[in-house]
């Protein structure tokens, strides 16, 4: 069970990355959310990820890694100053949103953490767990 999973970890980035890439896609076009200045550089980060996770798992190939593994870590450092920004009112003041959709709203917030940014940032946790666990059982 243990191997299985090591052999098909590339698999599961792919799939989160997908998820995250669909859902992000069905808020802004379906929901009609529309994303902020943090949210598309998130999005810079998780789109790629999707297409190059996914040919890497097809093909087996160890090479893309660390290359996944930077655009997931700037990702979830995006995704974290997000939703800090959210959650910590002194936060906005740093680097506020001065044009178009502000940084600092929140257009859900279930059980009064979870919003976008926490999706994303657990997205690309996930993401670079894995990236990382992958490489270490290489060894």
């Amino acid at each position: 069970m243990i191997n299985q999973f090591k052999t098909y970890r590339l698999y599961f980035a792919w799939i989160i990355a997908v998820i995250a890439l669909f859902g992000s896609l069905f808020l802004s076009e379906v929901m009609r959310f529309e994303p902020c200045k943090l949210c598309w550089f998130q999005r810079i980060c998780m789109y790629p990820l999707a297409p190059l996770l996914g040919l890497a798992a097809y093909r087996n190939d160890q090479a893309i890694v660390p290359y996944a593994r930077i655009l997931s870590v700037i990702g979830m450092g995006f995704s974290l100053f997000h939703y800090l920004e959210q959650k910590v009112p002194s936060m906005s003041t740093i680097l506020p949103c001065t044009v178009g959709i502000p940084c600092n709203g929140q257009y859900m917030n279930w059980l009064g953490f979870i919003t976008i940014p926490f999706m994303a940032l657990i997205a690309f946790s996930l993401i670079t767990v894995l990236l990382f666990l992958k490489e270490s059982t290489q060894k």
